[in-house]
């Protein structure tokens, strides 16, 4: 309403949207389809010149915003991707860098969308299970004996790996499938454990347990602040920063264990499952494209409580980080 009491008549909805990885600094005015829901951080697809691409939807326009344009010349989203928008800080993270860096925004954005898989459409994938009570088929040999007798235990796995641990082929596999005694169904997306801050208790010197309280008071505090832990190898550093991580996972929130490459290794994993008794998330290069898609999810729905990664973990787009920990015991 305005000041005279008449209904102000308002144009369509339009939203600022950002490309990445365009060395660009500056979003662009898009329309909003009627009974399209898009809020800031939201991926999108929109025309761009010739292209259509993947845009990012910011919360406040960027670059030079002098120029209007006639609304009947604005173009439309598209569509909202099906996946989790970009949290607040994301976009003040990417802001942040590309001041510090003079990078354009375009290509820092970029750097949130490290995982290709996440933006495709999923394809479901299929395992066999054993049919409970069917009676044995009619020509029974020993390929099929073991593999029903691995199948036996009702997990649901993929024909390769049926047949593998049976040693027989994915044709004996196929042959149960079609006399009725294994079943074709979807695999169930893999979940991410949560690691659990009580699974044990970890006893600590006097020193040690100084730096312990100080980093759990700084957790409790919620606040932004700065430790340094400082120690020579081996005199416990890692076991003193997971008691924040455990802290953390208390307070319902989500760390981050950056680590060098070098570093991401056996030893440090087993550690943690040590003290959490499960395996974190992982980030670095070796991951799959499909498991970089999962991670990247996991992060965004907050599944993945703990992430060990290399720097790039940074720019992954966490639900509610709480916590980040830089290792740089083994930098060089």
């Amino acid at each position: 309403m305005n000041e005279h009491g008449e209904r102000a008549l308002l144009g369509p909805k339009t939203v600022p949207v950002l490309m990445p990885g365009a060395p660009l600094d500056q979003t662009y005015d898009y329309l909003v389809p009627a009974g399209l829901v898009v809020e800031p951080g939201s991926f999108v697809l929109v025309p761009f010149g010739p292209q259509t691409r993947i845009g990012v939807v910011w919360d406040k326009p960027q670059g030079d915003q002098s120029r209007a344009v006639d609304p009947k010349k604005m173009k439309a989203i598209s569509e909202r991707l099906d996946v989790p928008p970009l949290p607040a800080v994301s976009l003040r993270f990417a802001e942040w860098i590309a001041g510090y860096t003079l990078a354009p925004l375009g290509l820092v954005a970029r750097m949130t969308m490290s995982a290709q898989a996440a933006f495709e459409p999923q394809k479901p994938r299929f395992g066999v299970r054993i049919v409970a009570g069917a009676q044995e088929p009619p020509r029974m040999t020993p390929a099929r004996r073991r593999a029903l007798d691995v199948a036996s235990d009702g997990l649901i796995r993929v024909k390769s790996a049926l047949a593998t641990e049976a040693q027989c082929s994915t044709g004996v596999v196929d042959g149960l499938v079609a006399s009725g005694n294994l079943v074709e169904v979807a695999v169930p997306e893999r979940r991410y454990p949560v690691p659990d801050p009580e699974h044990r208790q970890t006893g600590f010197t006097d020193a040690q347990a100084e730096a312990v309280h100080a980093l759990v008071s700084s957790v409790d505090g919620e606040g932004f602040s700065v430790s340094l832990l400082d120690g020579v190898t081996g005199s416990g550093k890692t076991e003193v920063y997971f008691e924040a991580v455990a802290q953390t996972l208390r307070k319902g929130r989500q760390a981050l264990i950056m680590l060098p490459e070098i570093a991401l290794t056996g030893q440090f994993m087993s550690r943690f499952v040590a003290r959490f008794g499960c395996q974190p998330a992982e980030w670095h290069s070796a991951l799959s494209p499909a498991e970089r898609g999962r991670v990247w999810k996991a992060a965004a729905s907050g599944e993945a409580r703990v992430i060990v990664g290399a720097r790039s973990a940074l720019f992954l787009p966490y639900a509610n980080l709480g916590l980040v920990i830089v290792d740089e015991e083994h930098d060089a």
